[in-house]
């Protein structure tokens, strides 16, 4: 029965280490031990310095002379486009308000994958997983803005221009990170050996700060206000985007680790940007708010599941 369970236990230390961050962010925010000033001034030193340095040591440790064989980044491209492309269909066909249908859509194929997703890999592989995670957070990012300004300004009538989202992704943080990691292991320069342990030291600190800040922003009163479609976008990104994710990564051969680290990423609940940019656009931001609160709060259960299925076949590798 120990070992019939074993797949279980290991879905669940995949799983509980980072969410149960974000249940402490929740819990403080109620007691009003974490201020809302605080939680932007945590976020914003993680997300401008943190983050990016960890990222970098990531990218930095990668051996580009096999990144002919890395196939999970193909993979992680073609789930995220064919989920968009479905899913597109899929809200015409449910005859959704088209002021809606961008929300829904950007919500089907746009994970949060460079937080919630890298911090889960962290809890699945250890050091190993961020820097696993690294290119594809970068390749997936470029991708998610491109798309996302695509699909709102079709639906909602924004007027963002490639140009702008070209440059803020170019500006972006996190991408300039991995960027510069890249560059370095490309470069033929010896990588520090300061850098690994930076890499694994930051993991540990600055991944549990910002599940926290997660929790702490997450607004639980607007659920009531959750709808149908609400409901449906959240299927759609927790079960069917990273069903298409797996199989089609299986297909082109992924296995281990990489299908671990790419499941991972795919299956990660919404992006806070994504409410960010369709208040920009000025579309429901109520809706998309909604919808980020409760795919984070139902992600425990849909990552724990998926994991540990894909455990069961020996998919996913070992995890630390």
């Amino acid at each position: 029965m120990t070992d019939a369970l074993a797949p279980f236990y290991a879905a669940l230390t995949v799983s509980l280490p980072a969410f149960a961050w974000v249940v402490v962010g929740v819990v403080l925010k109620s007691l009003g031990l974490l201020p809302q000033a605080l939680i932007e001034t945590l976020s914003r030193l993680a997300f401008n310095l943190g983050l990016p340095v960890m990222l970098f040591a990531g990218a930095a440790q990668v051996d580009y002379s096999a990144l002919g064989s890395a196939r999970y980044l193909l993979a992680g491209v073609l789930a995220t486009l064919l989920t968009l492309f479905i899913s597109w269909i899929y809200a015409r066909w449910r005859r959704f308000p088209r002021a809606s249908q961008g929300i829904f859509v950007q919500a089907a194929f746009r994970s949060n994958l460079a937080i919630v997703g890298v911090a889960l890999t962290f809890s699945a592989y250890g050091p190993r997983g961020p820097v696993l995670a690294a290119l594809p957070i970068a390749l997936m990012t470029v991708l998610y803005n491109m798309m996302a300004v695509w699909v709102l300004n079709t639906t909602l009538g924004a007027k963002t221009t490639l140009f702008s989202v070209l440059l803020d992704i170019a500006r972006n943080p996190l991408i300039v990170g991995i960027t510069a990691g890249v560059c370095l292991s490309a470069s033929g320069v010896p990588v520090p050996a300061l850098v690994r342990p930076l890499g694994a030291g930051l993991s540990t600190v600055i991944l549990p700060l910002v599940l926290v800040c997660i929790g702490g922003s997450m607004n639980l009163s607007r659920l009531y206000k959750a709808g149908v479609l609400a409901w449906e976008a959240c299927l759609w990104r927790l079960c069917i985007a990273p069903a298409v994710g797996v199989v089609v990564a299986l297909l082109l051969g992924v296995r281990d680790e990489q299908l671990g680290v790419l499941f991972l990423l795919l299956a990660a609940p919404v992006a806070a940007s994504s409410h960010v940019m369709v208040v920009a656009a000025r579309g429901d931001g109520t809706l998309a708010a909604n919808i980020v609160v409760l795919s984070t709060l139902l992600s425990l259960l849909t990552i724990t599941v998926g994991f540990f299925i894909l455990s069961v076949f020996s998919l996913v590798g070992q995890t630390h």
